[in-house]
């Protein structure tokens, strides 16, 4: 059997082999309500032989979406709509994963295929919240400079999710730090330029960021696993890098933190990235080695050679997907047998599967 094909476990969960269903935004929903888009984009992941399913960003509060149509767990009517996806996820032997968010600065944005500009207030958005008044871009709008006060009520906001997250069926939590969202926003020295005790040095700026996690391995249960997705690098001189990262993640994982989620950039519009086969498992193959956590290589991974070498090699511990599983939500059935493992296809579909 190929390595990427076999068990993993953290703490009491078995992941059935080691390809993770990246979390990827579908703009689809209404008030934050999962919905039956939700349901087939997700659960044909889980048909497709994914061992992990990662559900988008999902925003802890209203104002934490990146646009007016994210998913959202900020209530209980959110959390009951998501059972019945996590149940089907489930059904098909699969994790039910969520990935917990505040979008900051990058909050109150349009759809992608509407060009992705700023949403105002009179279209239903809202002015973004940051730890500092930076925007993101010239184009985006100038975020609120964050009060004590709404730094601590963050904290609180993704305990609350992360209970709620428990109660809907979910396995896996995982805190999204990276990406230019809100917790990335406080990590870096370019975007978070406070002088109060949530910034100024690199302790600073981590302060938030722990707390988030501390908060929410207090709640989340001690036999379920908690991921973290960083951005390794800002692809910027004098921004956050993989030393910062390794540092990090030295401190996630006395926390409780069991996987870290390797990807980059999305800070700055201006970052001149590598993007190419692979380009990011470096990252995860360094934080693996000097913190001695697992990891998670994630970017441009789309051949089921390439995802066997990563695993295989010891470089990350899963391979975590994104855009081949929007083009094909069965690369896990087809790759297996690439990699000549006879992987269980669901019965419904055995008249398809090809004889080896």
């Amino acid at each position: 059997m190929a390595k990427l094909f076999s068990e993993f476990r953290l703490r009491t969960i078995a992941f059935k082999n080691r390809i993770f269903v990246s979390p990827m935004c579908q703009y689809s929903s209404a008030d934050g309500m999962p919905n039956d888009w939700h349901l087939v984009h997700l659960g044909s992941r889980a048909v497709g032989g994914a061992a992990l399913v990662i559900v988008e960003a999902t925003a802890v509060s209203p104002e934490g979406r990146i646009s007016p149509w994210d998913s959202g767990i900020w209530s209980d009517a959110q959390a009951e709509a998501f059972e019945r996806i996590t149940a089907f996820i489930k059904a098909r032997g699969a994790v039910a994963g969520i990935q917990l968010a505040h979008a900051g600065r990058k909050a109150s944005t349009d759809v992608p295929w509407r060009g992705g500009g700023p949403v105002g207030e009179e279209n239903g958005g809202w002015r973004p919240l940051a730890p500092s008044a930076v925007p993101f871009d010239s184009g985006s709008q100038v975020p609120r400079t964050m009060t004590g006060e709404e730094i601590e009520a963050v904290t609180a906001q993704f305990a609350a999710a992360a209970k709620r997250s428990l109660e809907a069926g979910f396995e896996v939590v995982e805190l999204h730090m990276a990406h230019g969202y809100l917790l990335h926003e406080f990590l870096s020295p370019l975007s978070n330029l406070r002088e109060d005790r949530w910034g100024v040095s690199a302790e600073g700026r981590r302060r938030l960021p722990l707390k988030v996690v501390e908060a929410v391995r207090n709640v989340w249960p001690e036999h379920l696993p908690l991921f973290v997705r960083i951005s390794c690098t800002d692809w910027v001189s004098g921004g956050w890098d993989l030393d910062h990262s390794i540092e990090l993640c030295r401190h996630l994982k006395a926390l409780g933190v069991d996987l870290i989620d390797c990807s980059s950039g999305g800070l700055v519009p201006d970052a001149v990235i590598p993007a190419g086969p692979g380009y990011q498992t470096p990252f995860a193959a360094a934080i693996r080695r000097e913190v001695g956590i697992p990891t998670g290589a994630v970017g441009c991974i789309t051949e089921p050679v390439q995802a066997e070498q990563i695993v295989s090699t010891g470089q990350a511990d899963a391979v975590v997907m994104a855009r081949e599983l929007l083009r094909d939500p069965y690369w896990p059935l087809h790759a297996a047998r690439s990699l000549d493992t006879d992987l269980a296809w669901p019965p419904q579909y055995w008249r398809a599967k090809p004889a080896r």
